[in-house]
C-alpha cells in the first residue's frame, strides 16, 4: 500500500480561505475593472495579457462542453474529490485550461473546485515545480476528506508542451511562440485538455 502524500501547506485552513471559481473570476474582474492583474508584476505588458486571458475565460465559460466520453468517464467516479487550482490572472495557458477543468468538475458527483494564487502561495507551489520552475497553471488533485494529494496535471496538455519544444527548436521567438499557443488551443477545442486532464484523473483515483 502506498503512503500516502499530505503536504503540511495544503489543509483545511488554506482551502478554507481559497477562493471559489467564481470568487476567483470576480476577483479577475474587479482587478481588471481598476487596470490591474494579480500579482506584483503590473506593468503595461501583463496588463494587456490579463486583458485578453479574462476575454479567453469568459469566452470558455460560455462555450465550454465536456464530451461524452468524458462525461462517461467522470461519472465512474465516487470518491469526494477537491480540485486545488494554482494560477495567476496573466497566465495564458490558465484562461485556456482551467474553466474546462472547472466544467468537468461540476460532472462529478463529488468534487468542488478551490483556487490560491501563485505568488501568495509559494511554499504550496514549491512542491508543484515542472522542471524546477513555478509553472502554472497546476491543478492538485486531493481527496477531499483526507487531503491526501492524489495527482496533479499542468501547466498545459502533454501534447501541446511537445509542440512548443519543437517550436523553441525550430528558433521562434517568444511573442510568436505565445501567439501559436493560442492558435493551437482555439483549433483544439478544449478536446485535447479533456482528454489529458481524464488521463491524469483516472490515473491519480485508481
Amino acid at each position: 500500500m502506498e503512503t500516502p502524500v499530505l503536504i503540511p501547506e495544503i489543509n483545511s485552513q488554506l482551502l478554507s480561505s481559497a477562493m471559489s471559481w467564481e470568487g476567483y473570476n470576480s476577483l479577475l474582474q474587479q482587478l481588471m475593472s481598476e487596470n490591474k492583474t494579480t500579482g506584483p508584476d503590473q506593468s503595461e505588458y501583463m496588463l494587456n495579457y490579463a486583458k485578453l486571458n479574462l476575454q479567453r475565460m469568459k469566452r470558455i465559460g460560455k462555450t465550454v462542453q465536456v464530451l461524452p466520453e468524458i462525461k462517461t468517464a467522470l461519472l465512474q467516479i465516487t470518491r469526494p474529490l477537491t480540485f486545488l487550482f494554482i494560477t495567476e490572472g496573466w497566465c495564458g495557458d490558465a484562461a485556456q485550461t482551467l474553466g474546462v477543468v472547472q466544467a468537468m468538475s461540476r460532472e462529478l458527483p463529488e468534487a468542488s473546485v478551490k483556487v490560491i494564487l501563485r505568488d501568495e502561495h509559494t511554499g504550496v507551489m514549491d512542491h508543484f515545480l515542472t522542471n524546477g520552475g513555478r509553472a502554472i497553471p497546476i491543478v492538485v488533485m486531493l481527496d477531499s476528506q483526507t487531503l491526501e494529494v492524489l495527482g496533479k496535471w499542468g501547466p498545459r496538455p502533454v501534447a501541446l508542451q511537445t509542440q512548443i519544444a519543437r517550436w523553441k527548436e525550430e528558433g521562434m521567438q517568444k511573442e510568436q511562440l505565445i501567439e501559436q499557443v493560442h492558435v493551437w488551443y482555439a483549433a483544439d477545442k478544449t478536446q485535447t485538455t479533456q482528454h489529458d486532464f481524464m488521463q491524469a484523473l483516472a490515473a491519480a483515483v485508481n
